[in-house]
């Protein structure tokens, strides 16, 4: 029987995973929880959706889906791409599984922005990480995980975030046909580092897609 699935998020990526759990016999696509209001300058989740048939919680809000509340609400998957909300532990505790695409090299980056505080730190490799979501924030197990290059002397946030959807894209269709067979492995926190949104003012010319837009 196909697995009832929730999708959370925003944008290019977020459409290519909402087409791929539609087009796969795996998986039932019952509905679309997209950021609120969408950003304009990528792909519209909410609009893909429309053109599909499927069914938009149009609050943005986990906690608007309908009858999520019902003692006997569950869903099989649910699962977030940049999703801009911290999921509650009680919506944690109706899906059977929660897993979440987070645009860094996790335990390191946890929280927002990782991209731009990769490039302020001068990193030269960063990630993209699958990994189940907890209550806690970018902390669950990790599902799996691709590490790429990045130039910090030549990157733009824009080239690097381009960047990260492909590798992004590669890394959910190689795990997804896998994911009842993957043990998920515990984060080491002692190596993570986190950021919150309070924090983005101290980015200055990473704070934006590129430096111009920053100063």
């Amino acid at each position: 029987m196909a697995k009832s699935t929730i999708l959370l998020g925003k944008g290019t990526l977020a459409v290519r995973v909402a087409d791929w759990f539609l087009n796969s016999p795996n998986y039932d696509l019952v509905r679309v929880v997209p950021v609120m209001p969408e950003p304009k300058w990528t792909d519209s989740l909410s609009d893909w959706a429309k053109a599909h048939g499927i069914p938009i919680v149009q609050s943005g809000h986990f906690g608007d889906i309908p009858d999520v509340e019902a003692e006997d609400w569950n869903v099989d998957l649910a699962f977030s791409v940049f999703y801009d909300k911290i999921i509650k532990a009680w919506f944690i505790d109706k899906c059977t599984r929660i897993l979440n695409l987070h645009n860094g090299p996790l335990p390191k980056y946890r929280g927002v922005s990782p991209i731009n505080w990769a490039l302020k730190n001068e990193e030269t490799l960063h990630g993209v990480t699958i990994h189940e979501i907890t209550p806690g924030i970018d902390d669950g197990p990790i599902i799996g995980q691709v590490l790429y290059s990045i130039y910090p002397d030549v990157d733009e946030v824009i080239t690097v975030y381009r960047r990260a959807l492909e590798f992004g894209w590669l890394l959910f269709q190689q795990t997804m046909p896998l994911l009842d067979q993957i043990a998920p492995r515990p984060q080491d926190d002692s190596q993570a580092t986190y950021y919150n949104a309070k924090q983005n003012d101290l980015l200055g010319e990473r704070r934006h897609f590129t430096k111009a837009e920053s100063v």
